[in-house]
């Protein structure tokens, strides 16, 4: 990012790029910041210059929202660091700095006697400036004090100038620009001594006197004073026609530049041999060193940043190996340890630079500023080329930068140098698995590498895909000829080993991670180790919070450090909040360090405790089945109100963010043996993936947890879990032969079992309507309504609104089956005013479908019809697949009997929907009733595919009366298709079918 303040405040991606369009307010924060000149500014002074004394309740958190956005703006959260209680830029005004080098440049010329090319460099200076410094935000706290310097500065520049023009003879052309400048600063009398030296010298003495009276006379109208000594003497001087005031000689020649040295540096190491990939990162790089160097007094400076590992010092001298033929004057390195505990200082790397550049001993100065002079002055319009590898910070960097546009630098860094002005950012991630795949072929052969490919692939996943970690996995192959992938993958694969065996030579995975480890203080050290043991793919940042058991603003300067340090990385989740995301080899780097820490068990409870208490709170505002809601006495690990509140305003986009972490918290959860935190956490989710359709990782995390219950002989936990996991299994899971629905009649009953052992009247009656849908799949409508009655009593004598929502609901599947359509239209009209009384707007959908349904089939066609399609409104705007699927098969129906052309389109998204989210009895049905609609239209070979594959998703669902339905369909289609055996067959299994349901209900 490039910021601009000389004038109103910009902000470029790239110098030539369009302008960062910013709020007011985002201005106002960076404006503030750009005026600290890289300190830190408080959290208190920034409110205050925000909002002046009028500030809103909500400030503060108003501001860390603003500095999130201004974030987000400026590409990522590297350049506004969290420090103390406040902010700071990580970058300087670009302009600014521009300005302030041209200006100094330029004194120090005319101070050498040189005023041309002072006076160039100055107007150079000068014509930076757009406007007044930080022009339409100078008046805010904190920015006026740095606007007024840099107006100061750029008026002073102003006054050297006309003084160094002046003593070239330009005073007939300074006449006219300097009138402009006195109209407009009346009261800088240095540059109305020089309007009227320009005056006199150009032979009109009379407007010189009249420039002084007209000074003198506001002087004293405004303030009261007399001009300075200086206007003064100098309107006696031009009264007496003062020979000093004469113009100077013409310049005489300037000397010659110096000769360059004679010798040409060529100190790159060795390019790497089997280099691989990076052709994004290459192409960038040249095309920044091609760009800037086009561009008159830039030096192209490239900072590539990365973790340890992945590569950047590989790419950085593969760059420049390739573009050594731009820089015939030499190339240069320095490696700057940044990464060791003591890093080379700028004075020893710069005495280095000055000896390959043909400098002896008694000719390089002291200090560091006048080393840094002469390194510059020795590149001076050479095409040298300096690669900086492993620096550790921009004060470590700036002295050794060219000042030309001849000389090109590269940099690698384990930290983005992002306050180095001027210099572009290459941030460097990890391999694609093919390109890992490939360099680990390099290495250890082709063909040995191809002759396993699924071992060749599991050793680039196990590395994690970092270079460095291939590269050493490619040596030990390549020193064991002996060896198949196949050995190394099995090796690797043992966690607690991988880091051992990652070692090759002096080359080693772990000492590459210690060696950013080590540049750490102590309680970002002991983040890091916590950090390890929380098996999550990612996290949001009051996880460290957690682990440290700290306020979350003291861990954010901790969690900023491990950023720094290249330990974490900052990537953005679903609802754009920032989260962090540890590479594999360094967590189990962490691991390591950690094992054995008395505090990580403490430490890991409170963070699992944070989800499970976000997500406890979130569960509520998800609509799903009106299940009692239901917890355990687990850790909890509650976080600050405001900060709850920020994490939860949007609980759907909350679970869209943390599902990933949550699931994999279960899995660690089970792991430990912490059977209340993952059943209570699996539970929580259960709801946010049914609405979703996460249909498998419902499953995984319920099953792992229900194993973890059991172990620990939790009843209440297995019991509640169970309960949500016959649901899933009945209507979404493959199923075998006749098992959806037996499982389900199964479940009820032994999720009844254990709500009644509990004495919990609220699941008892959860599963009893559970076990009404496997009765009613069975043809026992009368035992299903016996059931469903007794689901309602316990309901209301518990006060359960959902329980009783859910049992007028399927008192009304049972009355259907019973043929009793006009009295399930009334229970589902009281299970509707229940949903709404609720505010579940998921089970207001189900219930207004069936509704819907139940009204069509009574014959209130526009009723039901207006039902279902209110009901497929609400479920695709929830993102309910599944709801979505159902209101398109009763919309289907409908259209079948309406004769309505749009049935067959609506029939086969719903089996769209179906096969991709795996509801296969729902799949089963929309096929039945594209079947139907085939058939009817004579597509005789469409009817029988697409029924044939019903029938075969029927019979693992354990539902005869919609076998036998489809069968019969099946059996029209095959005597269309003149296979009259195979309709017999067919007919004969539904007959068979229909008399066995017929015996179950007497």
């Amino acid at each position: 990012m490039r910021f601009a303040v000389l004038g109103p405040l910009e902000v470029r991606d790239e110098e030539a790029g369009p302008p960062v369009r910013l709020s007011p307010k985002l201005s106002g924060v960076l404006a503030v910041l750009l005026g600290s000149s890289g300190a830190a500014v408080p959290e208190a002074r920034l409110v205050e210059a925000l909002w002046e004394g009028a500030q809103p309740r909500t400030a503060h958190k108003s501001l860390q929202v603003y500095v999130h956005h201004l974030r987000q703006a400026l590409g990522g959260a590297e350049l506004i660091v969290r420090e103390g209680r406040g902010y700071r830029l990580d970058a300087t005004a670009a302009d600014a700095e521009h300005f302030a080098e041209l200006d100094r440049k330029g004194r120090a010329a005319i101070a050498a006697g040189d005023p041309r090319t002072g006076a160039e460099l100055l107007r150079e200076a000068l014509g930076l400036w757009r406007g007044p410094a930080f022009s339409g935000l100078a008046d805010m706290p904190l920015v006026r004090e740095e606007a007024a310097r840099l107006d100061e500065c750029r008026w002073s520049a102003a006054e050297e100038l006309a003084r160094a023009e002046l003593d070239l003879g330009r005073h007939a052309e300074l006449v006219a620009e300097l009138t402009a400048l006195v109209a407009e600063h009346p009261y800088r009398e240095r540059l109305r001594a020089a309007l009227m030296l320009a005056l006199y010298r150009a032979g009109r003495s009379p407007e010189a006197l009249e420039v002084y009276r007209r000074g003198r006379e506001l002087l004293d109208r405004e303030l009261g004073v007399e001009p300075g000594r200086e206007l003064r003497d100098l309107e006696t001087a031009i009264l007496r026609g003062d020979a000093s005031l004469d113009p100077p000689d013409p310049a005489g020649p300037e000397g010659a530049a110096p000769a360059a040295p004679p010798l040409v540096p060529a100190q790159l190491p060795p390019d790497i041999p089997d280099f691989t990939g990076r052709e994004l990162a290459l192409e960038r790089i040249y095309a920044l060193l091609d760009g800037d160097r086009e561009r008159a007094g830039a030096a192209p400076v490239v900072a590539i940043s990365g973790m340890g590992g992945v590569g950047k010092t590989s790419l950085a001298l593969h760059a420049a190996h390739a573009r050594a033929a731009d820089h015939p004057d030499g190339r240069l390195y320095v490696n700057l340890r940044g990464a060791e505990d003591e890093p080379l200082p700028p004075a020893q790397a710069l005495s280095g630079l000055l000896h390959a550049l043909g400098l002896e001993g008694a000719a390089i100065p002291d200090s560091v500023d006048e080393r840094a002079a002469l390194y510059r002055t020795a590149l001076g319009g050479r095409r040298v080329l300096v690669v900086l590898d492993d620096a550790a910070s921009e004060a470590q960097v700036r002295p050794l930068l060219p000042g030309g546009s001849g000389a090109s630098v590269l940099i690698t860094s384990r930290t983005r140098l992002t306050g180095l002005e001027g210099a572009h950012q290459v941030a460097l991630d990890v391999f694609h698995p093919e390109q890992a795949v490939e360099l680990l072929g390099r290495i250890a052969g082709t063909e040995r590498v191809a002759a396993e490919p699924d071992a060749a692939a599991a050793i680039a996943r196990l590395c994690g895909y970092a270079p460095l970690a291939v590269r050493i996995a490619g040596a030990r192959l390549a020193g064991r000829p002996q060896w198949r992938p196949s050995r190394l993958a099995r090796l690797l694969g043992d966690e607690s080993r991988r880091l051992d065996e990652l070692a090759a030579g002096d080359r080693e995975v772990r000492a590459c991670f210690a060696l950013s480890h080590r540049a750490l203080g102590e309680t970002a050290r002991r983040a890091f180790r916590l950090l390890g043991a929380v098996e999550v793919p990612d996290f949001p940042e009051w996880v460290v919070a957690a682990l440290l058991g700290v306020p979350l603003e003291e861990a954010m300067e901790h969690t900023e450090a491990l950023v720094d340090a290249q330990l974490l990385t900052i990537v953005e989740g679903p609802s754009g909040r920032l989260r962090y995301r540890m590479h594999d080899l360094i967590r189990l780097y962490a691991r390591e360090l950690g094992a054995g820490d008395p505090e990580r068990p403490a430490a890991v409870g409170r963070a699992l405790g944070g989800w499970l208490w976000l997500a406890e709170q979130a569960t509520e505002y998800i609509p799903g089945p009106c299940y009692a809601t239901m917890h355990g006495a687990a850790e909890r690990w509650p976080l600050p109100a405001e900060e709850a509140a920020e994490e939860l305003r949007d609980p759907m986009a909350w679970f869209d963010a943390e599902w990933p972490a949550m699931a994999a918290a279960v899995r660690q959860a089970c792991a430990l043996g912490l059977h209340e935190t993952a059943w209570d956490l699996a539970g929580c989710l259960e709801k946010y993936f049914d609405v979703r359709g996460r249909f498998d990782d419902w499953r995984r995390t319920h099953e792992c947890a229900i194993a973890a219950c059991r172990a620990a002989g939790n009843r209440r936990g297995e019991a509640v879990l169970r309960r949500g996991l016959a649901d899933l299994n009945t209507w979404v899971g493959p199923g075998q032969a006749g098992a959806a629905m037996t499982g389900m009649l199964e479940q009820a009953d032994l999720v009844f079992e254990m709500f009644n052992e509990l004495g919990d009247a609220k699941g008892m009656s959860d599963a009893l309507v559970m076990r009404t849908w496997g009765l009613v799949s069975k043809g026992r409508p009368k035992e299903a309504s016996g059931c469903a009655g007794e689901a309602l009593r316990l309901a209301e004598d518990a006060d359960y609104l959902g329980g009783r929502a859910r049992a007028y609901h399927v008192m009304a599947i049972a009355a259907y089956e019973d043929q009793r359509v006009d009295r399930a239209v009334d229970h589902l009209t009281d299970a509707l005013e229940l949903a709404r009384l609720l505010g579940n707007s998921r089970f207001e959908a189900t219930a207004m479908q069936f509704l819907g349904a139940a009204q069509c089939l009574s014959g209130q066609i526009e009723t039901g019809r207006y039902h279902l399609q209110r009901s497929l409104e609400m479920a695709r705007a929830m993102g309910d697949r599944y709801g979505e699927v159902f209101s398109l098969m009763y919309l289907t129906r409908l259209y079948i009997a309406l004769g309505d052309p749009e049935a067959l389109a609506t029939a086969e998204s719903a089996a769209r929907l179906s096969r991709r989210h795996g509801m296969n009895h729902h799949l089963a049905d929309s096929l039945a009733l594209a079947g139907d609609i085939h058939l009817s239209a004579g597509r005789i070979p469409e009817a029988v595919a697409v029924l044939e594959e019903s029938v075969g998703l029927w019979r693992t669902r354990g539902w005869p009366s919609f076998l036998a339905d489809a069968l019969d369909t099946l059996a029209r289609a095959y005597d269309a298709a003149s296979r009259p055996t195979a309709a017999s067959t067919a007919r004969t299994e539904a007959a068979r079918l229909r008399g066995a349901a017929a015996r179950d209900r007497l």
